[in-house]
């Protein structure tokens, strides 16, 4: 059963997606590594050329987190679309990373694999222990030192799971480029690649 919700629809649409990522994220580092070192250290500038690879280098395409935040649209995309990016990425970096993956998915019907799916989930506990542990060290002096490491600990795993992310979208794209033909046809329901 479909939603009506389109947003809704695009979720159900992802669970049936069969093909797999060119490169598992476990794999990224040893077979990207310039790359992966360039999104470790300039992420922004990696996250603003992969999302402007994923609109096929069609800028006037672009909208403000891909449609799926309240703000989209109302950002003035239409007008100055690669200012507008620079501060998605630059504001939201997250959730421009997060965009470019769901938007390289739905164009190439990519799953994410449970292995993929885990280690993305535990960047995330690792973020809300972070935040609980500070709230926490606002009460109890002695959990400061505790709340700095996980922070720490956050911060270490957001970057280098970032960086792979990205390295993983960077070798989709590049192999999309480079067989153009190769691209499914999109399912029911669906954008066609290109489609505005």
């Amino acid at each position: 059963m479909t939603s009506d919700n389109p947003k809704i629809a695009r979720l159900q649409h992802r669970q049936s997606y069969t093909r797999k990522w060119q490169l598992d994220l476990m794999q990224t580092c040893t077979k990207r590594p310039g790359f992966c070192c360039y999104a470790m250290w300039c992420g922004y500038c990696a996250s603003y050329g992969l999302r402007k690879q994923a609109l096929h280098g069609d800028l006037s395409r672009y909208l403000c987190c891909n449609g799926m935040c309240p703000c989209s649209g109302r950002m003035g995309e239409r007008k100055c679309p690669g200012f507008c990016l620079c501060m998605e990425v630059s504001c939201c970096f997250a959730q421009s990373v997060a965009t470019t993956r769901w938007m390289i998915q739905d164009e190439l019907q990519v799953e994410t694999t449970k292995c993929d799916n885990c280690i993305i989930g535990c960047v995330f506990v690792l973020t809300y222990l972070s935040c609980i542990c500070h709230i926490l060290a606002c009460f109890f002096d002695e959990l400061h030192e505790v709340a700095q490491f996980v922070d720490c600990l956050a911060d270490v795993a957001w970057c280098s799971v970032c960086a792979c992310m990205q390295t993983q979208h960077k070798a989709e794209l590049d192999q999309r480029d480079a067989n153009p033909h190769a691209v499914p046809p999109p399912l029911p329901g669906m954008q066609a690649p290109g489609a505005s």
